[in-house]
């Protein structure tokens, strides 16, 4: 027996006519339906706002500028005569080697009190904390007067048996100087800042290494050198960078003391040649210019501790993009005349 097959009518949309192409595009841009996305232009959006503001502060800066080289009584003359001479570069030489030397001597007791703090026993952590908090609580010039004026409380420094005879005895007026002074004040001040701020970086390294350095059966102290810090570094040179920067401008202090450093040599000139505000500007160049090359030290020092804590390369450093746009412009210029041609 024949069975019959219907044919069933198509489910689908109904065919279309082909479309006509686009137009060209003879000037005029495209529209969004005209090309496909990867072939859009960009457009980049008008920001009216940031270009008026960036143009008004150029202006003030310029303003600002010109008021300050066209003035005559800056005397800038007198601030070139004076800031390469002898004085003022001896009081610059003193400047970095207090800096210098109460940057190590501070951060180097700093950290034996953080260890103290975090590892120590009770006695250990309650002498620390007393320590920092009785340091951070006075201010640097107090600080530097007591020491200087020690004399007045102990004449006399001896060394023997506890409560017994003293078998060297020294007066404490021959034994702390002006520059003596200055590094103890400085460097005990520095060393209650730098125990904080080690302390946190020390805190900030995940808990899992030290389980993991003790389950290995490492030593604390090469924990510490080969684990712990140079984790911790991360955390600690941003801090100890403006640290530095700020004791570099706190040794100007020191020149109530009458330490010849750069503010006192400065001191000294125009005190004798009435030029107040040229010898100012003198020492205010020279900061400037340290705490400018101490700022750098800081850049790469940054990026050397942050190497292996982020994923891929680190951005290129302002050296390296000078660079590559010298190169991008030196190719744009050699590639002009091949255009021409």
């Amino acid at each position: 027996m024949a069975t019959s097959h219907k044919v069933l009518p198509a489910t689908g949309p109904p065919p279309t006519a082909p479309q006509p192409a686009p137009p060209p595009l003879v000037g005029r841009l495209p529209l969004a339906g005209q090309l496909p996305v990867t072939e859009l232009p960009i457009v980049r959006r008008r920001r009216p706002a940031q270009w008026l503001t960036t143009a008004l502060v150029l202006l003030v800066l310029a303003m600002v500028a010109n008021s300050i080289v066209r003035n005559p009584r800056f005397q800038w003359d007198v601030v070139g005569s004076y800031l390469t001479t002898d004085a003022v570069l001896h009081g610059l030489t003193l400047t970095i080697w207090l800096t210098a030397a109460t940057m190590v001597l501070g951060f180097t007791l700093g950290t034996l009190l953080a260890a103290a703090r975090i590892w120590g026993n009770l006695l250990l952590r309650t002498l620390s904390w007393g320590y920092v908090w009785l340091f951070r609580s006075i201010p640097p010039l107090v600080q530097l007067l007591l020491w200087f004026n020690l004399g007045a409380l102990y004449p006399t420094l001896g060394l023997g048996i506890p409560f017994g005879p003293e078998f060297l005895t020294v007066k404490t007026v021959h034994l702390f100087g002006p520059v003596l002074t200055s590094v103890i004040g400085l460097t005990l001040l520095e060393a209650g800042f730098a125990a904080e701020v080690v302390r946190g970086g020390i805190l900030s390294v995940d808990h899992g290494q030290l389980e993991a350095a003790q389950s290995l059966g490492l030593g604390r102290f090469r924990v510490m050198r080969r684990i712990v810090l140079p984790q911790a570094m991360r955390s600690i040179v941003p801090t100890a960078g403006n640290m530095m920067v700020g004791l570099l401008k706190s040794t100007s202090i020191v020149s109530v003391l009458a330490v010849q450093d750069l503010l006192y040599s400065v001191q000294l000139i125009y005190n004798q040649t009435y030029q107040v505000i040229p010898l100012l500007l003198v020492a205010t160049l020279w900061y400037l210019l340290l705490t400018t090359l101490l700022s750098v030290l800081q850049y790469y020092l940054e990026r050397h501790f942050a190497r292996g804590s982020t994923r891929g390369q680190l951005p290129p450093t302002p050296l390296a993009r000078l660079r590559a746009r010298l190169s991008r412009l030196r190719t744009a210029v050699d590639a002009a005349p091949e255009a021409r041609a």
